[in-house]
């Protein structure tokens, strides 16, 4: 088993550990978390904050090895390889792709998911009252969400013919799958337009604009959420009214939301990792399934727009962004 001061090397350029002086300082008695981030950090920091309250404070009784794939899908398996041959106590980590590439590499290293959409369809358990092996954490309804959001753009454009959505391969197809049974339901055409990079962003809103869509619907995606700043601007200038996963996105500008606070999942994924930590194994602890989301507006963005938003709409808002 790889020692603690290896451990500590690991990360050397991307290990957060906030231990003052050398990692000759550290004793036993250190737990050992690895962090394999997709691309979300700010999320990640919500994780750590509650471990924090929870009692551990990096270099006296936790150390933390983060890896971050900064949104880039095909750096994950080396980063996940790299973090389960330091052999940690627990690894934490979000999305279907990380966790189905760390369910490869070990069945015996806890995992714990901060936050995954829908942890069932992705094939990562089957019953999420009783975990089996090595894996746990947080899921939501993220397949059945993603047909509410299309409903929710019908409601703010009444008369509204086609959406060019926006789906990460990556992510899981259960998302695309029922955006489709939706515009069914709601008569509404989509154009479906893959991301797979960076320099597809901007390709993207130029092939929506081709196809003449008069929305955008950005499905939920780690790699999209990194790129959340660049995604709402792009929608700015191109002028497309659009929803999105989670509050970031209107935070930054976007103009609607509608789905889980993600940062309550991470915070939660913490009181995951400390039972672990004091003994717990993952199989003792049923994956949690929050049920409360909430639908954030961004009027300033709609101004911009020159859409009005319907009262409907406003009053059923968790959040008015003005």
């Amino acid at each position: 088993m790889i020692n603690r001061r290896a451990f500590v090397a690991l990360g050397t350029g991307a290990l957060l550990v906030g231990v003052r002086g050398t990692a000759a300082q550290l004793v036993d008695g250190l737990r050992r978390v690895a962090i394999l981030d997709p691309g979300i950090p700010h999320l990640f920091a919500a994780f750590r904050e509650s471990m924090r309250e929870l009692g551990y404070t990096e270099g006296r009784n936790i150390v933390y090895a983060v890896k971050s794939a900064e949104g880039n899908p095909d750096a994950i398996p080396a980063l996940a390889a790299g973090l389960v041959r330091a052999q940690p106590d627990v690894i934490v980590t979000a999305a279907s792709l990380p966790t189905r590439i760390l369910m490869r590499q070990t069945s015996t290293i806890p995992i714990v998911v901060a936050s995954i959409g829908d942890a069932v369809s992705a094939g990562i358990v089957r019953n999420l009252a009783q975990p089996i092996g090595n894996v746990t954490g947080m899921t939501f309804l993220n397949t059945e969400l993603s047909g509410k959001r299309l409903e929710l753009l019908v409601e703010l454009i009444p008369k509204l013919h086609k959406v060019a959505v926006f789906n990460d391969p990556n992510s899981q197809l259960s998302y695309t799958e029922e955006t489709e049974r939706a515009s069914k339901r709601l008569n509404v055409q989509l154009q479906r337009i893959d991301v797979r990079t960076t320099a597809d962003l901007g390709q993207a809103y130029e092939e929506a604009k081709r196809g003449r869509a008069e929305a955008i619907d950005v499905l939920a995606s780690p790699f999209f959420n990194n790129y959340r700043a660049r995604l709402v601007g792009l929608a700015e200038q191109y002028r497309f009214p659009s929803i999105y996963e989670s509050r970031e996105y209107a935070q930054a500008g976007g103009l609607m939301t509608y789905g889980q606070d993600l940062t309550v999942l991470f915070r939660r994924s913490a009181t995951y990792v400390d039972k672990i930590l004091k003994g717990a194994k993952p199989a003792d602890l049923p994956w949690e399934q929050p049920t409360k989301f909430e639908l954030v507006i961004n009027l300033k963005t709609a101004k911009m727009l020159s859409l009005t938003i319907p009262k409907s709409l406003l009053l059923r808002a968790d959040e008015v962004i003005e």
